[in-house]
């Protein structure tokens, strides 16, 4: 991978101006506030300086688009203070390190979000996502700066569950949000150079860029805020190919007659224009319901443990981040108490005994709604249900050396049974043991 250079007190790519304004951008107060930003903000300073700056009167205050060029206002430099400009600066670069553009575009063909004011809404929930933790330690807060707070919401969460929360209205009028951009929610602005314009970087830079931030917070885990940490940890934890196939699988089973069909009358039928005065509701489909079996047995690590709350979190994300349709059960010999997915690193895995996976498969096939999808983590040392599931399952199998995968205590013979053919099974990478 190539790492992009660190750019300094220049240079800036002008662009045309149709209006004729005058006023040359004040490069030296907008590169101090950069300065300022990578002093108090150590971890961020590899994507502040990979930040190419472009000057556009285009540009209502500072943007970004997705191939990490800064769009910058003349007008708003010159009446925002340089604290507040750190503030902006370390606030544009998060859009990107977090790939708010990327999840914006898959979220709204998922969700079926369609023109500028959804864009908006994203840009908001964007905002909120970032904001929560972005000011204080050196970095001012503008008046009015729109956090969850302010909009009734929790802190700490993601764009993708603050879409959910809200609609736009008068109430937001009297918050302050910056257009921040496509590289904030994936809709291309007119001041944007596109991805043939110059000095953009290309995917692999791009990678390179949240690789080294990554670095940076994990080397001083104690200097950067919780969000962030969440964020260094997935970075590191790149997606594993089974996730591909539990995608994969949850698509099928959304596909599949009868799951997640149900009558809505937000989308009234189409028939009903042929029936005066009556409405008739549509056969909607909502994401999957997933049930995740974690297996928690003395075989299973705890480097494997964390590993299993990391593919909890991507499951969560892979059904549209719809928390509440998720939910984890830990089982060794016995089923353990089923827990609903607020976050992952919060779940409590208990067990430590033998391995009988069959009680987990048989509480979460006893729930009510009852699952599209039973997602199981294990080692595989376990027997099966005889019967196939009435849902989709998939195994995720930590792998183990042939001779590993004969060991019991009470039977030096035993082979464990393997997973069954009605199951998708795929490892899910090495064990560290």
């Amino acid at each position: 991978m190539t790492r992009p250079s660190p750019l300094p007190a220049g240079p800036v790519t002008p662009v045309s101006d149709p209006a004729g304004q005058a006023g040359a951008l004040d490069t030296e107060k907008l590169f101090t506030a950069r300065l300022h930003a990578a002093r108090v903000r150590p971890y961020l300073a590899t994507a502040l300086f990979a930040l190419h700056v472009v000057e556009s009167r285009r540009v209502p205050t500072m943007a970004v688009d997705r191939h990490w060029r800064c769009y910058v206002s003349p007008a708003f430099v010159d009446r925002t203070p340089v604290e507040e400009l750190a503030g902006v600066w370390v606030h544009e670069v998060s859009h990107l390190l977090r790939d708010h553009h990327g999840r914006g575009d898959r979220v709204a063909v998922r969700r079926g979000l369609v023109g500028p004011g959804e864009r908006l809404r994203m840009n908001i929930a964007a905002d909120c996502e970032i904001n929560d933790d972005v000011y204080g330690d050196g970095l001012a807060r503008p008046d009015g700066a729109v956090e969850p707070g302010s909009l009734g919401l929790s802190p700490g969460e993601l764009m993708e569950d603050y879409l959910r929360q809200f609609r736009l209205g008068p109430y937001l009028q009297d918050f302050v949000w910056l257009d921040c951009g496509s590289g904030a929610d994936g809709l291309d602005r007119e001041w944007d150079l596109g991805p043939d314009g110059a000095h953009g970087l290309t995917e692999q830079e791009r990678d390179a860029v949240r690789f080294r931030v990554a670095q940076g917070i994990a080397a001083r885990p104690g200097t950067a805020p919780r969000g962030w940490q969440r964020w260094a940890e997935e970075a590191f934890h790149p997606p594993q190919p089974w996730r591909n196939l539990l995608g994969a699988a949850i698509r099928s089973a959304a596909d599949g007659p009868g799951a997640g069909d149900d009558y809505s009358y937000g989308r009234p039928a189409r028939r009903s224009a042929s029936l005066p005065g009556v409405i008739l509701p549509s056969l909607r489909r909502r994401p999957p319901r997933v049930s995740v079996v974690i297996d928690t047995s003395g075989s299973v690590s705890d480097a494997e443990l964390g590993s299993a709350l990391l593919e909890v979190a991507a499951i969560g994300r892979a059904v549209g981040g719809r928390r509440d349709l998720v939910s984890v059960l830990s089982c060794d010999a016995a089923a353990r108490t089923v827990h609903r997915l607020c976050r992952a690193e919060g779940i409590p895995l208990v067990g430590g005994g033998g391995t009988d996976l069959r009680t987990g498969f048989a509480k979460v096939l006893r729930a009510r709604p009852a699952p599209d999808v039973v997602v199981v983590l294990t080692d595989g040392q376990t027997p099966w249900p005889a019967a196939r599931p009435a849902c989709r399952t998939v195994v995720g199998l930590f792998p183990r050396p042939t001779a590993a995968r004969s060991w019991s205590e009470d039977d030096p013979d035993y082979v464990p049974d393997t997973p069954p053919d009605w199951a998708r099974v795929v490892e899910i990478g090495p064990a560290s043991r």
